[in-house]
């Protein structure tokens, strides 16, 4: 390794399906080492806690020297997912991840019980979906009641991580206030844990981790890890803040992010309230706000349709008059728990690639539709849009939303964006700095710009005439 123009520190992204690392120079942003492994998740979509650090550590020993030259780290985690501890803290059962939507039914009653949609928009920011942690922590005490009763502490997964990093105890865990704010018990209107949600879904704040400022320490890592002893360990969040933080993003500039799920979001000055739902009021990592959409259908259910059609996933074909709701796991975005995909519009002349071009139009229009709720209202309408995430790299996708957005699309050359976010924010607690002002040093949203396309408004309209007729099919149990 040629010798590093600044100190090195390491960013980490504990995601879905596998842990990845990166040690990065900060003078440069330069990745000098890397190193990634899987994680195991059930067809429940639960997850052993145990394995995440178990990859955390394989993937740092994937970076080599690199990684005992570090001198901060920092982690960024899935949102929302469930992580139930006793007293020795280990797991008590595998994590409840963000795409299981078994506590739909909790949902429900806790909206109805705690002064519906508005209230919650005003409280905690958020109308909570299934995916939202108070959700399945209500879930597991009505299903699991003994898990429940063993708890003695809860984690979010970058929480949990980061615990083990420094060595804390169930007492002694942070989080940080975006991660936090998708929880559903963390009240953006307050900045701290709401009691009166934590007392009527039965969960004791003495059970749940500090909240950490902007840019204050987590503490250091303890002794007999794959790190140097006493280094910095920054607050961590979830991955969607540590994306904006790895784009340096500020306020309007809209990010699609195209994965496992689909997100689109835009830092912003003011605190986020949708009583509609559609739009979770995230704070960001720092000391502004994240509103988001997030769907949980989009590459996966995509790459579903192309399988099931025997096609490549880039073999679509423009043209007919079929519409795709791939909501193969029930949806966030539009707020549909309980669906399954939906194929309408289906003619003896219909392709398989004019199908599969459904599918993409589908996911696209979902996050589409929340776009303008996400920027505020001063923001530019042609600002480009920053296409990130596993589906930017396609070009069907990044084609379909050039064409259902009618905006320009700016795809980053920079990829790993959640774990440079996370060496960002550690970059930025060694050196004292705004950790979106280094990444914006570092020039990780730059990319090729691909210019607006007319938009398809006779796609859009379609789709939106599909999804209000099947309205009562797709909220069927």
């Amino acid at each position: 390794m040629a010798a590093p123009d600044g100190p090195l520190v390491i960013g980490v992204d504990s995601s879905t399906q596998s842990t990845k690392a990166l040690v990065v120079d900060t003078a440069t942003g330069t990745v000098v080492a890397r190193g990634q492994a899987p994680h195991v998740v059930t067809q429940e979509h639960d997850s052993d806690p145990e394995q995440w650090w178990r990859a955390l550590s394989q993937a740092l020993e994937q970076c080599g020297p690199a990684a005992q030259q570090a001198a901060a780290v920092s982690v960024a985690g899935q949102q929302h997912g469930l992580v139930t501890l006793d007293a020795d803290g280990r797991p008590v059962r595998n994590a409840l991840l963000w795409n299981d939507t078994r506590s739909a039914p909790q949902r429900d009653r806790l909206i109805a019980e705690l002064g519906g949609p508005e209230e919650w928009a005003r409280r905690a920011g958020s109308v909570p979906p299934a995916s939202f942690t108070v959700t399945k922590w209500a879930w597991l005490r009505e299903n699991e009641p003994d898990a429940a009763a063993a708890t003695r502490a809860v984690r979010l997964p970058h929480d949990y991580l980061t615990g083990r990093l420094t060595g804390q105890g169930v007492r002694g865990g942070t989080t940080d206030r975006g991660d936090a704010s998708g929880s559903g018990w963390w009240a953006t209107a307050t900045e701290s844990y709401d009691e009166r949600i934590l007392a009527h879904v039965g969960l004791d704040p003495d059970l749940l981790p500090r909240v950490v400022g902007p840019g204050e320490p987590a503490g250091t890592v303890a002794k007999d890890l794959p790190l140097p002893e006493g280094i910095l360990v920054a607050a961590g969040t979830g991955d969607n803040m540590a994306g904006a933080l790895g784009l340096g993003l500020g306020p309007g500039r809209p990010v699609l992010s195209l994965g496992t799920s689909g997100t689109v979001y835009a830092v912003s000055e003011r605190r986020p309230a949708d009583p509609s739902g559609i739009v979770a009021g995230f704070a960001d990592a720092g000391r502004a706000w994240l509103p988001l959409a997030c769907t949980l259908n989009c590459t996966q259910a995509v790459d579903r349709f192309a399988a099931l059609l025997g096609l490549d996933r880039e073999a679509t074909e423009p043209g007919g008059s079929a519409v795709v709701l791939p909501f193969l796991d029930g949806e966030r975005t539009p707020d549909l728990p309980y669906a399954t995909g939906l194929v309408h519009g289906l003619r003896h002349s219909t392709t398989g690639g004019q199908l599969l071009q459904a599918a993409y139009d589908g996911a696209v229009f979902a996050l589409l539709r929340a776009l303008g709720l996400v920027l505020e209202d001063t923001a530019d309408p042609d600002e480009p849009i920053l296409l990130i995430g596993g589906g930017a790299r396609g070009t069907a996708w990044r084609e379909t939303v050039r064409r259902l957005s009618g905006r320009p699309v700016v795809v980053p050359l920079a990829d790993e964006l959640v774990a440079l976010g996370a060496a960002a924010q550690a970059a930025g607690l060694l050196l004292g700095r705004d950790p979106a002002a280094v990444s914006r040093e570092w020039d990780t949203a730059a990319g090729p710009r691909y210019e607006a396309l007319p938009r398809d408004d006779e796609a859009l309209a379609r789709l939106d005439a599909t999804l209000g007729d099947a309205d009562a099919l797709l909220r069927r149990r």
